[in-house]
């Protein structure tokens, strides 16, 4: 019995070793999901700068166009993205424990 308990011990430390988070993808390259909402943030940044020079006179209104439309695909990609975890969420809420 009790070497079942210490088999069953060492296998669980060794699969706890081999789930962990690996420091090098801490530490070195973001990864997809920080890179995606970095990218986010700079395109409504960078939109947001194209619309004030636009409203100063700065910018030729196809360029504002542009920005808009760049700027509403980033936000629909956003809320798409955002209801598909919301959805995944409320089905794993729904599973019989």
């Amino acid at each position: 019995m009790i070497n079942q308990s210490l088999a069953a011990l060492r296998g669980y430390s060794q699969s706890h070793v081999a789930t962990r988070p690996e420091a090098s993808s801490a530490a070195g390259s973001p990864s997809p999901m920080a890179r995606s909402i970095g990218s986010f943030a700079e395109a409504l940044s960078s939109n947001e700068s194209v619309a004030m020079q636009a409203m100063t006179g700065g910018a030729d209104p196809h360029a504002l166009v542009e920005a808009l439309a760049q700027t509403e695909l980033a936000v629909e990609t956003a809320v798409t993205l955002r209801n598909k975890v919301v959805e995944a969420y409320q089905e794993i809420l729904r599973m019989p424990v």
